[in-house]
């Protein structure tokens, strides 16, 4: 042969029709081609292999010597090609992947949680590693392979990213039983404005949140005396003081000994999404979990 780079894919398909057919009309007809077209391809087959392959007969082309051996080799080649072609299949309950995500202690409570339960169930040989979200660091790290998906908000959500909307989130007012407005119907914004409380401030020194904003747009202000990093630590606050707080829904959801009423004012919410890399985004595998964890938010 000359010239490997004069013999592509459809050549071999070409030449593998013809073994089929042993005819040029019904070999055309097979690859959906006219046959001028299969009859350039097989001037091109000789030309790479300098041997006539096919040779005219009454009653079509019969294989040469060569064509018939280049038989076999042919068959493997285009069935490996089809191989890497094939979408990989994907066992859950046999896949060893080890998945990575970056989520808030908030996230981990209302999503990972249910999340991983789901895991365990359909996917138990498989892990997951959760790290904390970095500011500025999300993207690269998303696309380098650091991470697979992120959960985040839509106002920290870098460019270039797939996305999926997980929930509207909306934020209630909670407290522990022991609180003197727990068995109330319903809080004024007097009560509120004069009670003790806890808000989580990321960076772990703030006194005022997106509560804080709304209520200086009705020209009010409450009291906030507990600033902390953490939602799971800010429950067990709740629970063992006189203290409230203005949290997210999902955060205390089925917890029977934290009370919640609506907010006396109207605070806005938040959209909880995934995002993930467009490297992962065909895999099998990565998709497999990633809706899995899109279910489990509504489990």
């Amino acid at each position: 042969m000359r010239d490997l780079r004069s013999l592509d894919l459809n050549l071999l398909k070409t030449f593998d029709a013809l073994l089929q057919e042993r005819s040029v009309t019904r070999a055309a007809s097979r690859l959906s081609l006219t046959q001028p077209a299969v009859s350039g391809m097989l001037t091109r087959l000789r030309e790479s292999f300098e041997d006539p392959l096919f040779i005219r007969s009454q009653r079509g082309i019969v294989p040469t010597e060569r064509a018939l051996q280049l038989e076999q080799p042919v068959k493997r080649i285009l069935h490996e090609v089809e191989l890497l072609l094939r979408p990989a299949e994907f066992d859950p309950k046999t896949s060893t992947l080890t998945f990575t995500l970056a989520a808030t202690d908030y996230a981990l409570q209302a999503i990972v949680l249910p999340f991983i339960n789901a895991l365990r169930r359909e996917a138990p040989n498989m892990r997951v590693s959760v790290r904390p979200p970095v500011d500025g660091q999300l993207q690269p790290m998303l696309e380098s392979g650091e991470l697979d998906l992120s959960i985040m908000t839509t106002f920290s959500l870098p460019a270039d990213l797939h996305v999926h909307t997980l929930y509207e989130e909306y934020y209630v007012c909670a407290m522990g039983p022991q609180h003197h407005l727990a068995r109330q119907q319903a809080i004024t914004l007097d009560q509120f404005c004069a009670s003790d409380h806890a808000l989580v401030s990321w960076s772990g020194g703030e006194f005022s949140g997106v509560t804080d904003n709304a209520l200086q747009k009705v020209k009010r202000a409450r009291r906030v005396s507990l600033s902390v990093q953490s939602f799971l630590f800010l429950n067990e606050i709740l629970k063992t003081s006189d203290l409230m707080a203005v949290v997210p829904a999902r955060l205390i959801a089925g917890q029977a000994d934290i009370v919640s009423h609506q907010p006396p004012l109207a605070i806005p919410g938040f959209t909880k999404v995934a995002a993930w890399h467009e490297r992962t985004h065909h895999d099998s595998a990565h998709r497999w979990v990633r809706e899995l964890l899109f279910r489990s938010c509504w489990a």
